[in-house]
């Protein structure tokens, strides 16, 4: 727009589109002055970059949470878990970014001053609150990111001490049952070892006896024959006890060699648990305990700032000559629309000043449908009278044509 006393600079394509980003009328902030062209562009940049920053955050956690587990020192690339981290922080940054464009568009300007008054700002919480929760979704994995070889290194750690404790608990509760079977187990051996050393006694005895070395004169004789005895018994009791007990020392040897496969099959699966502990929540815990208290609510604070900008930068805004152009072309608006708004008309019940809004046209509209109404009732009126006159002219020049008398009644 031309003008003698200030020509308005032309905007490019880029401001144009940061305008759209933070609501603002496009046809308005080319009339307006470049402070406002800045103005707006400046405050659709934040909330543009707002959007890009949830994206990447969002990106980044999903792949997070969905990348195959493993540990936290492995650096392997998932290609499809990338291409549907991609799709997702697309969509995410996309609704933070509708959401972000509603909360500012949304946020009046207040009255027009630099000073936030309470009032103002009451009105503001429920967007603050909104900023505040975007804001924190965002922070947390932009701040797993930012110490991200640290946490890998204190996750990895967690991960071996996790993998340890698991195998020591997994031993000892296949341990219990072992020691059971091996209790049983021994006490048979015991009973097999002592009829083994009886033997052995015995055949010793009968050996000294047939050398000659247990004092008897050497040879084959009645005590050779009883020693011979003595040891046949005992190698017929050792059968009968292995025959007695074979059947249960095979059943337990298999029962032992089953809980220990189970075992072993377990003892694998460590590596598998441990890996598991690679998840969102625990690298955010993490990052809390290696960033500290201060340095983590920095980070928060950081994007709160970015996040809630907006919303204090629309309370504080002066009015400059783009809002009484917008409220110009409102009021033009709702002139032509017939659209009659009386400020403070009126009380309600709890004692609150309220506006009276009067819509012409569909006052007029009414009142137009009304009188047509009001006429089509007199003209319907005058018709019927007009009928009775015509229809009485008619009886008083011939009255048999309206009243028939049955002559089979005289």
């Amino acid at each position: 727009m031309k003008r003698d006393f200030y020509i308005t600079p032309k905007p490019s394509r880029i401001m144009k589109m940061l305008w759209n980003v933070a609501g603002a009328d496009e046809y308005i902030l080319e009339r307006a002055t470049y402070s406002d062209q800045i103005k707006y562009m400046c405050l659709g940049g934040i909330v543009l970059a707002t959007g890009v920053m949830a994206g990447i955050a969002g990106g980044y956690a999903f792949y997070t949470i969905f990348e195959p587990k493993g540990s936290a020192l492995d650096s392997s690339f998932h290609p499809v878990t990338a291409f549907c981290s991609l799709l997702f922080g697309c969509f995410w940054g996309l609704m933070i970014f509708n959401i972000d464009r509603f909360i500012v568009t949304s946020t009046g300007k207040g009255d027009g001053t630099e000073e936030i008054t309470w009032t103002e700002f009451k009105g503001a919480i429920p967007r603050i609150i909104m900023g505040a929760v975007i804001a924190m979704t965002i922070s947390k994995p932009v701040e797993i990111r930012m110490f991200k070889t640290e946490i890998d290194t204190a996750l990895h750690e967690e991960q071996l001490k996790l993998q340890k404790d698991y195998e020591v608990r997994t031993r000892a509760n296949f341990d219990g049952r072992i020691k059971l079977i091996d209790d049983e187990l021994n006490k048979m051996e015991t009973g097999r070892e002592e009829f083994v050393e009886k033997i052995n006694k015995a055949t010793l005895e009968l050996t000294n006896q047939l050398q000659g070395r247990a004092g008897a004169p050497a040879g084959d004789g009645k005590l050779s024959d009883a020693l011979r005895g003595i040891k046949s018994n005992l190698e017929d009791q050792l059968n009968s006890f292995d025959n007695s007990n074979k059947s249960r020392y095979e059943e337990l040897t298999t029962e032992k060699k089953k809980i220990i496969k189970e075992m072993d099959v377990e003892l694998s699966k460590n590596k598998l648990v441990a890996n598991g502990l690679d998840g969102l929540l625990e690298r955010i815990k993490l990052a809390h305990e290696i960033a500290g208290f201060w340095i983590s609510l920095f980070i928060t604070l950081l994007f709160l700032t970015i996040e809630l900008t907006p919303i204090f930068f629309k309370l504080m805004l002066v009015k400059t000559p783009y809002d009484y152009m917008e409220e110009n072309i409102k009021e033009l608006m709702k002139a032509e629309e017939g659209i009659y708004i009386q400020h403070n008309y009126y009380q309600d019940k709890q004692g609150l000043e309220r506006d009276l809004v009067t819509h012409m046209n569909v006052e007029k509209m009414i009142h137009e449908k009304l009188e047509l109404l009001n006429v089509q009732k007199r003209l319907t009126k005058h018709a019927l009278s007009k009928y009775e006159e015509k229809i009485t002219n008619r009886i008083n020049e011939n009255p048999d044509d309206f009243i028939k008398i049955d002559s089979s009644a005289n």
